[in-house]
């Protein structure tokens, strides 16, 4: 059965799976999918073509896949499309792609958006991703698996933010974040391994030591980053990890690396 509430503004073209639920006042439009279990509690608006998974729960004033904040968009035939499992709490706004990002929004599985936060259009986020109250980027973020951004974090275009990688609240983030990496301030630096989370995830200590030593190879202050790059990647040739980092550096990036602050004892 879906359930909606006399107040509710829902289109006719509309799918909705099993156990849908909307809620007081919310407005869901005609290219609107929403999967079994979903819920808007009130107030919520879901428009544009909008894909979202199983069991996701929006919370009163989000809005969801209105057009990108993006002078050159012109009504193309964009798309937003968000995982299972995910909560979007109050007042966060989700965009769609535009022409110039591929067209597509992305939301993967199991995430957890908080309060205010923002996605912007053509932005891919991933799997067990937590946005903190208030967290923000511009278009063309790419946010992997389980990365947490604090409160108030403002992330600039084309950034990249590796697997496991934290940001500290109310850091302004223009540079691309390493996988493990834990970065704060304004503006955001390196400020060493996000060993909390880690061994919240069960790394084994050999893992975790092995991540530290390559760490601390990687961003020495001998040679240039390429030549300590190199050596990196020939020392732990056989750890997963570090050749995660290794490759993520390597990747075509629209933004530089976040490195440590020297004036900061790092």
């Amino acid at each position: 059965m879906v359930e909606i509430h006399p107040t509710a503004i829902v289109d006719k073209g509309a799918t909705l799976g099993e156990g849908v639920k909307i809620g007081p006042y919310s407005i869901v439009g005609g290219d609107v999918t929403i999967g079994d279990g979903g819920e808007l509690q009130s107030h919520v608006i879901v428009q544009g073509r909008t894909t979202i998974g199983v069991n996701v729960r929006i919370f009163p004033f989000a809005a969801v896949g209105l057009p990108p904040q993006d002078l050159k968009f012109s009504g193309e035939d964009v798309q937003l499309i968000v995982g299972d499992n995910v909560i979007i709490r109050e007042h966060a706004t989700l965009h769609p792609g535009t022409a110039t990002g591929g067209m597509v929004t992305r939301v993967g599985d199991n995430c957890l958006l908080m309060v205010g936060c923002h996605i912007a259009h053509d932005c891919t986020i991933g799997n067990h991703v937590i946005l903190a109250n208030n967290a923000a980027m511009g278009g063309h973020v790419e946010i992997q698996d389980h990365a947490i951004l604090g409160g108030m974090v403002a992330m600039q275009q084309f950034v990249r933010i590796g697997r496991h990688a934290m940001i500290g609240g109310a850091a302004a983030v223009e540079n691309d974040v390493i996988p493990y990496g834990s970065v704060k301030g304004n503006r955001a630096y390196l400020n060493g391994l996000n060993i909390v989370g880690l061994k919240r995830r069960g790394f084994s200590r050999d893992d975790i030591n092995t991540l530290r030593a390559a760490y601390r190879m990687l961003f020495a202050t001998e040679g240039t980053l390429q030549q300590r790059l190199q050596d990196v990647d020939a020392t732990y040739s056989g750890n997963e990890q570090v050749k995660e980092i290794v490759e993520f550096i390597r990747a075509d990036s629209s933004r530089a690396l976040c490195q440590p602050n020297t004036t900061h004892g790092n």
